[in-house]
């Protein structure tokens, strides 16, 4: 392979992201986080990847079922494409001191500032975000920018990695973003999803009374939304999928979408479904992460304490 072709990682920089384990992800995480993150790991030298269960408990949860969501979130980022050799892929409580595990309700409570300590706690220099957690950004900023003014210059102040894939939106209501929590069960499509749930959600969502394939976010929420899908899970731009729709009405054009989620998704499916068969393996894959980021993470908490005055 020529060395034109070859991708030299960043090794000067360092993404850190988070992913709450709550239920299977769905299409909106995977256009608009997981496919970024696959793609992140192999522009850059340091990448961390944190399964937030401390996260996830700011609602109550139980504890068998939040285990198993943990391991079904990891087999799902597994078989999207995260790789343990080239990113560290841990769970955010493996990574906390037993203290810290008692004091986490206070954290919870201020949720933006237990998502700058997991940030900072790394020397992150790079977050990957969506449009709506651009304001927490700036909290982070803030904060690191308030350390290195009291202590000398310590932490790097993350930049934000704008996600490219804008907003999915709910196939029952346009206005809103794709939810897990959405009580409408024709709303969302799950990766884990069979063709059928496929076909009948595309089949039931909302579009309007226009029957021609245009791209108008504006005025057409609906078909803009199904347009927007299916670019994404076909490589294709906005204005080639409207281009090759020309003539087919939305009812056969929301089946084509569809068409295309199944196939993007099946190799993914296929793969979870592999992965959650060997619960050791899964284990093995955070137990070996949450050591490297501890071993990041470990020198970062001392210095920090030696700063402020506490060693």
């Amino acid at each position: 392979m020529s060395k034109s072709l070859l991708i030299e990682k960043d090794s000067t920089k360092r993404v850190f992201s988070g992913i709450q384990p709550t239920g299977t992800p769905h299409l909106g995480n995977y256009l608009g986080a997981i496919e970024s993150w696959v793609r992140l790991q192999e522009e850059y030298g340091s990448v961390l990847y944190s399964i937030v269960d401390l996260h996830s408990i700011t609602v109550p949860q139980n504890p068998a079922l939040l285990h198993q969501s943990i391991l079904d979130m990891t087999a799902a980022l597994l078989a999207c494409g995260i790789d343990p050799e080239k990113s560290i892929l841990f769970q955010q409580s493996q990574t906390k001191s037993a203290k810290q595990k008692q004091d986490g309700t206070a954290g919870l409570l201020t949720y933006p500032v237990l998502q700058a300590a997991d940030i900072l706690l790394y020397k992150s220099t790079h977050v990957p975000v969506g449009e709506d957690q651009v304001q927490h950004m700036e909290l982070v900023q803030d904060l690191a920018q308030g350390f290195n003014k009291k202590y000398g210059e310590f932490f790097p102040v993350p930049k934000s990695i704008l996600t490219p894939m804008k907003k999915v939106k709910s196939l029952r209501d346009p206005s809103a973003k794709m939810s897990k929590s959405d009580p409408d069960k024709l709303a969302t499509i799950r990766i884990t999803d069979t063709p059928e749930e496929i076909v009948q959600k595309f089949r039931k969502a909302v579009t309007d009374f226009t029957s021609e394939v245009t791209y108008d976010p504006v005025h057409r929420e609906g078909v803009s939304n199904m347009v927007a899908i299916h670019a994404a899970v076909s490589g294709l731009s906005v204005e080639e999928v409207v281009r090759h729709s020309a003539g087919i009405d939305t009812a056969r054009y929301k089946l084509l979408v569809a068409e295309a989620v199944i196939e993007k998704f099946a190799p993914i499916k296929s793969e979870i479904e592999k992965l959650k068969m060997d619960k050791d393996h899964l284990e093995s894959v955070l137990q070996v992460g949450s050591a490297k980021a501890k071993e990041l993470a470990h020198p970062v908490c001392q210095e920090v304490k030696k700063l402020v005055g506490f060693l």
